[in-house]
C-alpha cells in the first residue's frame, strides 16, 4: 500500500534532515556540538556552623558619687560648681530684694546680686569608672532645714570658707561633724589672696589635723577639680579604714579567774 504524504510538505532528500522536524523548522546551530560537561561532584553541606564574632560587651556606666558644696552665704558655692561642671549647671538664683537687707550680708568686697534659694546641680566625669554629682546648698540660715536631704546619700562634702568672714562658716562645720559625714575646708582665694593663713584659719575654726584644708580658687575648673579630689580621697581612706575594722572580730577581753571584768565594772 503506498503511504499518503502531505502536498504541502516538501520531501526531504534521502539523508537529509526532515522538512518537517524541529531542526528544520526552527533551526539548529551547524558544524560539531561541543560535549556536555559533566556535572559537578556532590558535596555534602558542612557539619559544622561556623563561628559568629561576638560583639564587645559594652562598657559598664560610672558609678554615681554625691558630693556637697557647702558653706556660708556668698563663699562661691555656685561659683564652685558652675567651674568644673560639664553641663549647664542648674541654679535657683533670685535677685536679692531690700527685704534682705540685714539677713543676706554678702561682705563688702562682694558685687553678688542675687542668692541660692533652693540648691545648685552640677556633674563631672572623673574617668570612665566614676562620676561626681555635685549639689550645692544653699547658705542662709533660713533654708537649714534642707541640708538634712541634701545630705542624704553624700559620700563627702566641700565646705567652701571666706577666709574674711570665718565666722559665716562655723554652721556648716557644725553641721557635717555632727552628721559623721567626711568634709573638706576649702578656703577660697578671693581676689588670688587670703586673709589669714592656712594655720590660722584651722586655729579660727577649730578643725583638727585630721581634716584636710587647702586654698583654692572658686573660679578656676582645675583648681576646683583639685579640691574636689581631696574630698574623694578622704571619702575613701573614711571607707577603708571602716572596712578593716568591720572585718576584725570583736573580742571581749576576759580574765583567768573566768569573769569579764568590763561587765563587773558596768562598761558592757
Amino acid at each position: 500500500m503506498d503511504s499518503v504524504r502531505s502536498p504541502e510538505w516538501p520531501v526531504a532528500p534521502l539523508g537529509g534532515v526532515a522538512a518537517n522536524s524541529a531542526a528544520a523548522r526552527y533551526g539548529s546551530p551547524t558544524g560539531p556540538q561541543p560535549a556536555a560537561s559533566a556535572p559537578p561532584p556532590h558535596r555534602p553541606p558542612a557539619t559544622g556552623v561556623a563561628a559568629v564574632p561576638r560583639p564587645a560587651p559594652a562598657a559598664a556606666p560610672p558609678i554615681p558619687v554625691k558630693v556637697l558644696i557647702a558653706g556660708g552665704f556668698g563663699v562661691g558655692k555656685t561659683t564652685t560648681v558652675g567651674a568644673i561642671s560639664e553641663i549647664a549647671p542648674l541654679t535657683t538664683e533670685a535677685e536679692m530684694t531690700s527685704a534682705g537687707i540685714g539677713v543676706d550680708d554678702p561682705g563688702v568686697r562682694s558685687a553678688k546680686t542675687t542668692t541660692t534659694v533652693a540648691m545648685d546641680f552640677g556633674c563631672v566625669t572623673i574617668d570612665r569608672s566614676l562620676k561626681l554629682y555635685l549639689f550645692g546648698t544653699p547658705g542662709q540660715a533660713r533654708f537649714g532645714f534642707m541640708w538634712d536631704d541634701l545630705a542624704r546619700g553624700a559620700l563627702g562634702a566641700l565646705v567652701v570658707v571666706d577666709s574674711a568672714r570665718l565666722d559665716d562658716c562655723y554652721p556648716a562645720i557644725d553641721f557635717f561633724e555632727r552628721a559623721g559625714l567626711p568634709f573638706v575646708v576649702g578656703v577660697n582665694a578671693f581676689d588670688g589672696r587670703l586673709a589669714h593663713d592656712l594655720d590660722a584659719i584651722r586655729w579660727a575654726l577649730a578643725v583638727g589635723d585630721h581634716v584636710p584644708l587647702v586654698q583654692f580658687d572658686a573660679r578656676d575648673r582645675l583648681s576646683v577639680r583639685d579640691a574636689l579630689l581631696v574630698v574623694l580621697d578622704r571619702a575613701l581612706d573614711r571607707a577603708t579604714r571602716e572596712k578593716r575594722s568591720s572585718t576584725v572580730p570583736a573580742v571581749r577581753p576576759v580574765s583567768r579567774e573566768g569573769f569579764d571584768p568590763f561587765h563587773e565594772k558596768g562598761w558592757s
